[in-house]
């Protein structure tokens, strides 16, 4: 079993980075695939806790090979900031590696980012403002600076003159912001370059290493499903494929090479931003969801809307991504809470039902969840380490989750420590198989 994909099933922040770190003590390599430091994953260890943006979450084991793939768009800022936080802590950092195809967030993307949002008003997208969005754009038109081009100061002087010049309109607000100043900014980037040198590389080849001799290669998603520019609400997206297939164009490998693909969820669900959210809890309930489980942004602190699990959304993006199982979080978030409702098809205008996700924007938009019922539980469940060991109705809620998809449980969140983690029977086989 040499290549398993985590990704995101819902609208991001479902607890991946969590995922990844329990998987990456027996991987031979994490691979960061898509997005930027517009994601947070966050890894509680040893009563420490971790806020990764760009870093891929194996990380924390010494010497693990980790790898920003050609998909990550990349702020050199943010990525050195992270270098010297990891450094400050201890944490050996000499197994990372950057692709050299890996597109970089100039400033001029953050500014273009943040006008365009002011823009919009109150039609704006709800974007994290990081410049993402424009980079990816910059990356489409054959205007990107990668990272290979922070080595050679000529050809870095030379693109961001190419890429900054049809802004030159757009950009007349900021003239005098002395970040825009081409000798400045060429300055500045190539001491960064300088100081990622060494952890530039070409990765692709290391994962085909990797995967020839029989290594088991962990493919880090970011964001969610239904954030996914061709398969999510838009335009309320992102600006990349945080879907399954996304890692093979991310990481450069063959579909050939993916085995397993974990999806993961919470036991409710999130979003953060606009767009529609059929099963949102704006209310006393929804709001003490969202402080049970903490539910502000890792990137933003923005804070998170929350509702009933959405149960057409995630068979939705099981097909999507071919889930061969799920991962699901903080289900100790849901302690107490007695009746539970899960969204089991969507109710639109006029009466209208719909049992599949439906395409057009304007019905779901309208749409909201058609609930049912189900029985809670009042026992805390955070020193759980078996299914078998949860109350009898967390088992039910859990047993009805994966009849519902059609595929198995593999892991429960019942705390934020990384030891506060079920691993099913379906999941230990998949740890057997890659030991």
């Amino acid at each position: 079993m040499p290549g398993l994909v985590v990704v995101g099933a819902q609208w991001g922040d479902e607890g991946k980075g969590k995922v990844v770190d329990l998987l990456a003590e027996q991987a031979d390599l994490v691979v960061r695939f898509q997005g930027g430091n517009n994601a947070g994953h966050t890894i509680v260890r040893d009563g420490e806790v971790y806020k990764f943006h760009l870093v891929p979450s194996g990380i924390l084991y010494p010497g693990k090979l980790c790898a920003i793939g050609n998909g990550v768009v990349v702020d050199p800022k943010v990525l050195t900031s992270e270098i010297d936080d990891l450094r400050r802590r201890r944490i050996d950092i000499s197994g990372l590696r950057i692709s050299a195809n890996s597109h970089l967030i100039m400033p001029y993307h953050r500014l273009l980012d943040q006008a365009g949002e002011a823009k919009l008003g109150k039609l704006q997208i709800g974007t994290t403002r990081r410049g993402i969005g424009p980079c990816y754009s910059d990356k489409a038109a054959r205007l990107g600076i990668r990272m290979q081009d922070l080595l050679d100061e000529k050809i870095l002087r030379k693109k961001i003159y190419a890429a900054m010049e049809p802004k030159r309109l757009t950009l007349r607000p900021f003239a005098k912001d002395p970040e825009l100043d081409l000798h400045t900014m060429t300055e500045e980037y190539r001491i960064l370059g300088h100081r990622l040198e060494p952890y530039i590389a070409d990765t692709a080849p290391i994962a085909w290493r990797i995967l020839d001799e029989g290594g088991l290669v962990v493919f880090e998603g970011a964001q969610g499903t239904m954030l996914d520019i061709d398969h999510g609400t838009y335009p309320f997206v992102t600006s990349s494929n945080p879907v399954a297939g996304s890692a093979c164009v991310g990481a450069g490998v063959g579909p050939r090479s993916i085995d397993e693909v974990w999806g993961v969820a919470k036991a409710y669900a999130t979003r953060v931003g606009a767009g529609p959210f059929p099963t949102e809890l704006d209310d006393e309930l929804g709001e003490a969801i969202r402080g049970v489980g903490g539910e502000f942004g890792t990137t933003t602190g923005r804070a998170r809307r929350t509702g009933w699990l959405d149960l057409v959304a995630l068979r939705y993006a099981t097909r999507v991504n071919g889930l061969t199982g799920l991962v699901v979080t903080k289900l100790d978030v849901l302690t107490g809470i007695d009746p539970l409702h899960v969204a089991v098809r969507y109710l639109g205008p006029e009466g209208a039902t719909f049992e599949e996700f439906p395409y057009h924007q304007s019905i779901l938009h309208k749409a909201r969840g058609d609930l049912i019922e189900l029985p809670g539980w009042h026992e805390n469940i955070s020193g759980c380490r078996s299914i078998d060991e949860l109350p009898r109705n967390a088992q039910s809620y859990l047993e009805y989750i994966s009849d519902f998809l059609g595929i198995p449980i593999l892991m429960v969140g019942v705390g934020p420590g990384r030891d506060e983690m079920i691993w099913t029977r379906a999941a230990e086989r998949v740890r057997a198989a890659a030991a």
